[in-house]
Order: structure tokens, then sequence, then C-alpha cells
């Protein structure tokens, strides 16, 4: 599947655990959705999880063996399915299920393996090699220091998430 032209857009957030993906992206949402764009996230866990508690219905529901749990009020919807193996679905599975809904653009947190374009966060207290020099789908590199002197991407303030926001619009022409 070619991501780059892929309707709505996506571009991900790949970085090292620890680097402040979710933090990152907790601001640059408002920014986008402010500016008048409908997004949806995908993102990718590393370990079982649940979005629900012993006891609540939805959860005792799944655990007897419902396949398919969907909850739903009139604020929100979530669906939980369950797999029969251990094999994780793939980005393009996850982006036919999150985009059926009308979108400007999807956000993908994780799957920094799969190749789709992404921006690399890079913090330099954590000592962590970039991944933008074995990875051609990163598209820039968001980073709290003075980046190689050979870089051929864009390079953004990681503490800026308004400037992320633009490269984000821009690349992916929103507007």
């Amino acid at each position: 599947m070619n991501f780059k032209d892929y309707a709505p857009p996506i571009i991900g957030f790949c970085a090292h655990s620890g680097t402040g993906k979710t933090t990152l992206l907790k601001q640059v949402i408002p920014i986008l959705k402010n500016k008048g764009f409908s997004l949806g996230i995908v993102k990718h866990a590393h370990h079982n999880f649940d979005t629900d508690q012993p006891g609540k219905d939805s959860y005792e529901l799944r655990k007897a063996g419902a396949k398919n749990m969907l909850v739903s009020s009139s604020r929100r919807w979530a669906l939980i399915h369950e797999h029969d193996n251990d094999d994780e679905a793939t980005l393009a599975e996850l982006l036919e299920i999150v985009t059926r809904q009308k979108l400007d653009i999807v956000l993908v947190e994780g799957f920094k393996h799969q190749a789709f374009p992404k921006i690399e966060l890079h913090r330099s207290g954590l000592n962590h090699p970039y991944m933008y020099k074995q990875d051609t789908h990163v598209v820039a590199l968001a980073t709290d220091e003075k980046p190689p002197a050979d870089i051929m991407i864009p390079v953004l303030g990681i503490n800026s998430p308004d400037s992320i926001a633009n490269f984000i619009i821009g690349y992916c022409r929103l507007i």
C-alpha cells in the first residue's frame, strides 16, 4: 500500500519509548482541530490492554466470548475486537477501520518499522540514535538539539507544537 497517496492523508510520529510521542500529540491535536480539521488517530500498543475495567458490562461481555464489543453513548463509541490468534493487525487494516468516518487526516503513533510518512521525535538527553538515517520514510525530524549538518529532511523544534502542526498541514496538503 502506498501511504503517501492515501486518502485521507496519514502521517505518523515515531520515536524510542519515553521520547514524548503521546505528550506531543496531545498538543498538536487541538491545534489541528482549532484550524478546522477532522482527524483520527491510530496508536500502536506493545502489550495487552483493556479500555474497560473488570466489572463493567462491556468488559464482562467481551470476556464471556464476544469477538466484537461495541460500546456506544451519545458522546462516543468504541469498538473492541478480539483476535483468535496473536497476529497483529497491519497499519493498512487499521486505517480501513478508522477512515470509514469522514476525516481530513489520520495521525499515527508508533508502527515505526512500517513504511509510511512519519516525523521522528528525538530528545538529546535520551542518547538514542537517529532513526531517519535508516528509515527513508521519515519526512521530518523534531528535535531539541542541533541536527547533523548533512541532514536532508526538514528539522522542527520538538517543543514547538504549532510548527509541527503547520508542517503537517503543508506536508499533507490540507490547505
